[in-house]
């Protein structure tokens, strides 16, 4: 099974500035692909911050996403943390430069006055593997099991699909309805879950006025025993369920 976590950069982030579309994004993405994200952390851009936690989840995963902070701006010091974190030292990279030295002639008339110190710009740490941008110019990189990525969403979801095929998993779910209180089915969704050894979650659903039940395992067999036997226990559909509402009743989800 391969867990990943997921590390957003951004005081705007912590702020409430900026909502944290890139991690949702990532995590839909290596969730289909059977990946099991394990934790979605934002981090404020001080370098020693995120130094100390890039090496950290490094060793306790099988691979890290890092996005945000990267970028010619003084608040920009990812690159430099991860580089930190690792105990190594910034280099220019020739391929990154070629990159960004290309990118630039293809937008020069566009935005001809950018004022861009190309050497700083593709600066990674010694020994990484550049990453290139397809739709911007700050290069992301590889060093271990660690890929760093733009903040800014085109850009990151542009470099992400280039690195794609690493992140592999043999996660799986599957998703029943019903429109059972949550709490009265507290005890079928325990027992499922030991019986079966699958991750059992549970979502109100206030405007379909369901309950979303979503079961998540590595072993196919297990998972679709688990689905089997939970639509025999409660009233539960693989399909989307209503029932007639009384406008003055509670959620399908609320106990009271």
């Amino acid at each position: 099974m391969m867990e990943v976590s997921l590390l957003t950069i951004g005081d705007e982030l912590l702020s409430g500035e900026t909502t944290n579309t890139n991690g949702t994004w990532l995590a839909r993405e290596l969730a289909e692909r059977g990946v099991d994200v394990r934790e979605i952390i934002a981090l404020a851009d001080d370098r020693e911050t995120i130094a100390d936690r890039v090496r950290r989840t490094s060793d306790a995963f099988d691979a890290v996403i890092v996005t945000g902070g990267i970028g010619g701006t003084p608040d920009d010091v990812t690159i430099e943390a991860v580089a930190d974190a690792f105990g190594r030292e910034l280099v220019v990279s020739d391929q990154a430069r070629a990159r960004i030295e290309q990118r630039l002639s293809e937008i020069g008339e566009s935005v001809p006055d950018l004022d861009l110190d190309i050497e700083t710009e593709a600066s990674i740490p010694s020994g990484a593997e550049p990453l290139g941008n397809p739709e911007g110019l700050a290069p992301g990189c590889r060093i271990d099991n660690v890929y760093v990525l733009p903040g800014i969403p085109s850009e990151m979801k542009a470099m992400f699909e280039t690195i794609a095929e690493a992140f592999d998993g043999d996660l799986d779910s599957r998703l029943l309805y019903t429109v059972q209180p949550e709490a009265n089915i507290v005890p079928e969704l325990r027992t499922v879950r030991e019986r079966f050894g699958v991750r059992v979650g549970c979502y109100p659903d206030r405007e379909a006025r369901h309950n979303r039940l979503k079961l998540t395992g590595a072993d196919e067999s297990a998972l679709q025993a688990a689905a089997d036997w939970l639509l025999e226990a409660i009233d539960a559909s693989e399909t989307p369920v209503e029932r007639e509402w009384d406008a003055d009743a509670e959620p399908a989800g609320s106990p009271e």
